[in-house]
This record gives structure tokens, sequence and C-alpha cells, in this order.
């Protein structure tokens, strides 16, 4: 997955969202805008066909970021490359707040579909086919395009949207970690379909595009086998997560930032006992996030530096 700070130009920030494209973007375009310079008579029709594309994109990362946001979440950074875009969101770790935060990108598309085939008929009678036909070839091509990225980004494959869609409605029955993990083996399925699709049709951008879903399917698999791990673990009575309002297990899980100590936080009072650094917030094992043990118990504590440190 492409990161911001790794060969991506900073375009502009929209209600706090900064949006970035990267390099290979650009190489693409021009190899696209020249593999279809038939298709119009004009140009610049093939330069607006690919800033279409951009267009679309963008407003489906910006859907995800903004319900990402609306649920609480966290969300400022969306990185567009020659495979589509990715949103860096982080929504409250529940079921419903992420399904919202991944259903919103696909709802765009549906928004656009109305609004693209009333351009399409506006433009579709013969008139326009003679005095405009750049126009006229290019409006049903980009209805075709939203609609064509809506149909893919559906498949129940993870990571894409479908994918993590299901995640999110199986979440609600199965749990957060279990989820996870049917999610990402269906998807490890559907990857291996990719895989032999792009063999068959001879596609180094659909040979590419699998190696990105295996990437992130595997991953997700691990992390699916950690929380797994965690849930296992005994719990310690009396503190909960403020966030996700689960136990903390018994444990040295956590690690001093300072000195590499792992330790068990809660029965330190957030006092590393190796080099006594005491800081203010500890990250959950269940959720990821990090919160003030004060939170956590009902304590006060002054200042930070805490590191998580995965279970075995």
């Amino acid at each position: 997955m492409p990161s911001a700070r790794q060969g991506s130009i900073h375009l502009f920030r929209f209600a706090g969202i900064d949006l970035f494209l990267h390099w290979s973007w650009f190489l693409v375009a021009v190899l696209e805008i020249q593999s279809r310079s038939g298709r119009y008579s004009s140009v610049a029709s093939n330069v607006l066909e690919y800033l279409a594309l951009f267009l679309i994109v963008s407003l489906h990362e910006f859907g995800h970021a903004l319900a990402c946001r609306q649920v609480g979440g966290r969300a400022n950074q969306i990185v567009l490359w020659p495979l589509g875009g990715v949103a860096y969101v982080d929504p409250p770790p529940r079921p419903g707040a992420t399904l919202w935060s991944i259903a919103a990108g696909p709802l765009v598309n549906v928004a656009l579909i109305p609004v693209l085939a009333f351009a399409c008929s506006v433009t579709g009678s013969q008139l326009w086919m003679f005095d405009r036909p750049n126009v006229y070839a290019l409006l049903p091509t980009i209805f075709w395009m939203n609609l064509g990225l809506f149909v893919f980004n559906i498949l129940p494959i993870y990571p894409l949207d479908g994918g993590q869609i299901l995640r999110s409605l199986l979440w609600f029955v199965i749990g957060r970690a279990h989820s996870l993990l049917v999610a990402t083996i269906l998807g490890l399925i559907g990857v291996v379909g990719f895989f032999g699709y792009a063999i068959v049709k001879g596609s180094v951008w659909y040979g590419a595009l699998a190696v990105f879903m295996l990437m992130n399917c595997w991953g997700g698999f691990r992390h699916a086998q950690s929380l797994l791990r965690v849930a296992k673990l005994p719990r310690r009575h009396g503190f909960s997560c403020p966030i996700c309002k689960t136990a903390p297990p018994v444990g040295a899980y956590w690690k001093c930032g300072h000195c590499g100590q792992p330790f068990d936080t809660f029965e330190n009072g957030a006092v590393c006992p190796n080099c006594h650094f005491q800081f203010p917030s500890t990250q959950c094992l269940d959720c990821g996030r990090q919160s003030p043990l004060s939170a956590w118990a009902g304590q006060t504590l002054v200042s930070s530096d805490v590191q998580f440190a995965q279970p075995h």
C-alpha cells in the first residue's frame, strides 16, 4: 500500500483531508492516453476521460474518509495511484461504524449513476452525435467507467470494499477477529481466481492488482490470528478500554519506549519497572487505540512513551 510520504505529491486539502497523487499516476496516464488515442478525434477528450477517472476515484475515497469522520473515526489522508485510491481511515472499533465507513465509498458511485445517466440522455440525440461527436462518445464511457468501478469494488474479495463490507456484516454475528479471519480466507480464494484471470488475459495490471490484494489479504489474515490469540488471554478485572470496553489481558504485553522492557502497565501503574518512566497512555491490545490509564480505571498520570508489544 502506498504511503503519502513515499513518492507522492500533495494536491490539496479538503475538510481536513489531504489528497496525494503517486508519481506513477502520471506515467500510467501518458501510457493510457496514448493507447486510446484512436477513440476520439481529439487528444483532449482522451485526457478528459482519464481526468474523469481521477475525479470518480477521488470522490469514492472522500466518501470513505468523510463517513469515517462522521462516526467519530480518524481519516486525514487519501493517496491516488494507478491501481486505484487508498483512503487511510481508522473508524471506531464497532461493526456499524466500520460498515458505514466502507459502504460510503461505493454509495458515491451509486449516487453518480443517475447523474451520469441523465447527462448521457441529454447528449444522446443524433444532433450531438454529429455536432459534438467527442462529447457524445465521452459521457457514456464515463458512465460505464463509474458503473464498472462500482461493480468491481463490491466484489466480496478482501480487501476490496465488498470484502470489507462482508467482514463488517459478519462482525455483528461472529465478532471482530473471526469476521476478519473469514473475510481474508475468502479473499485469498478470490485472489487465486484473480491471478488466473490475469494469466488468461495476459494483463500486467491485473497481475499487479492481484499481488496488491494478496499482500493485504495476508496482512489481514495475520492480524486476525493476532486478535484471536489476544482474545484467549486471561483478563484483568477492574479495567476496561474506554474505546472498545474490553478488559486488558494479564501479562507483560506492553513495552517501554525508552528502555525496551516489557511489563504489565496495569500492574505497575503505568510506570516502567526498569527505568521508572511514567507515561499517560496505554494501547488496547484488542482495538489498537491509546487512552490514558486514568480513563481505564480512574488514575491520574503525567508523562508518556509506551509502545505495544505483540503477545506470543
